[in-house]
C-alpha cells in the first residue's frame, strides 16, 4: 500500500508524468520511475518493454532471464549482469525480443 502511495504522490505532484515517460529515452524513463518509492529496475524494465513497447531492453535482473542464459548457453552458474549485457551486444538494437524469446524458453517443453 505505501508504495501505491508514493507512485500516487509522484503523479499527483507532478515529479512523475507518466503522460511524457513514451517521449523519453529508456535511461530517463528508468530514472523517473526508480525514483519512486517501490519501482525497482526490474518494473522499470517490464514497463518499457510491455507498456512502451521499446525494442532495445534487457532485464539483467529478471530471475527467469538470467535462467533462460544459464540454461540456452550452457553456463554453470546464474550469469551477472555484466555477462548477459556481453552475450547479448549482438543483439542490439533488438534485445527485447531476444529476452521474449529466453522468458518462451524457460515455458517450452522438449518434443
Amino acid at each position: 500500500m505505501q508504495y501505491l502511495r508514493s507512485l500516487a504522490e509522484h503523479v499527483i505532484d507532478g515529479s512523475l508524468a507518466l503522460d511524457a515517460l513514451s517521449t523519453l529515452p529508456d535511461a530517463e524513463v528508468l530514472a523517473e520511475l526508480t525514483a519512486v518509492k517501490g519501482i525497482g529496475p526490474w518494473n522499470a524494465d517490464t514497463f518499457l518493454i510491455f507498456h512502451l513497447n521499446r525494442p532495445d531492453v534487457l532485464p539483467v535482473g529478471d530471475l527467469g532471464i538470467r535462467k533462460a542464459f544459464q540454461a540456452v548457453y550452457g553456463l554453470a552458474q546464474l550469469p551477472v549482469a555484466t555477462e548477459m549485457c556481453a552475450i547479448a551486444e549482438s543483439w542490439r538494437p533488438y534485445r527485447t525480443l531476444g529476452s521474449l524469446h529466453l522468458w518462451h524458453s524457460l515455458s517450452a517443453t522438449p518434443t
